[in-house]
């Protein structure tokens, strides 16, 4: 397994999404729910219709069971992530027990392999340098929430890493680049 990057270019993420947007729904979404939501590849791929949909309209967070299956955790969905949710599930007839990410060729979900390819396709058509997998997705999605401001202890606990040099690492945050932090509490 070879070490990947974060996408911390928002002008690339945005051009992957025009392209992913003209390529395949799925495929978008796959990309967008990924960079939103820090969700690992495996338990994204194994997402199924009635995860995410209560009914009537997409549920604001989707609870998975952690990698021990003790403990459930919630992800909030994003209105990015509930807006292509619902473009999604209106061209694709898809029934609750059905996965999200299914197969075109069967009723399984794509594999990880055909995961990759897609989203490692899209990065090297968007010129995107460094290595790109499935976990850049996870890494983009936690680079972009610390410079937003969230706390390195929440993304730890995300990660479930143990230290917040890991994360840091992890992340693609490089501790010697200084940045300048805005406390604005605008009351």
């Amino acid at each position: 397994m070879h070490y990947v990057d974060p996408i911390k270019d928002i002008e690339s993420i945005n051009a992957i999404k025009d392209i992913l947007r003209k390529q395949s729904q799925r495929d978008l979404l796959l990309f967008v729910f990924g960079i939103n939501t820090g969700i690992r590849v495996s338990d994204l791929l194994s997402l199924k219709v009635d995860d995410i949909w209560d009914g009537t309209g997409v549920k604001e967070f989707l609870y998975l069971n952690d990698m021990s299956g003790d403990e459930t955790r919630g992800y909030y969905l994003n209105h990015r992530v509930q807006f292509e949710l619902k473009n999604y599930l209106n061209v694709i007839d898809l029934k609750k027990d059905d996965y999200l990410f299914k197969s075109r060729k069967n009723d399984q979900p794509i594999t990880r392999q055909q995961a990759y390819r897609i989203i490692n396709k899209v990065a090297k058509e968007v010129g995107i340098p460094g290595n790109v997998g499935m976990h850049t997705l996870r890494k983009t999605f936690g680079y972009h929430a610390y410079r937003k401001g969230i706390a390195i202890s929440i993304l730890m606990e995300i990660y479930n890493h143990h230290s917040p040099s890991e994360t840091l690492r992890y992340i693609g945050i490089d501790k010697s680049e200084k940045r300048l932090i805005k406390v604005d509490v605008n009351l």
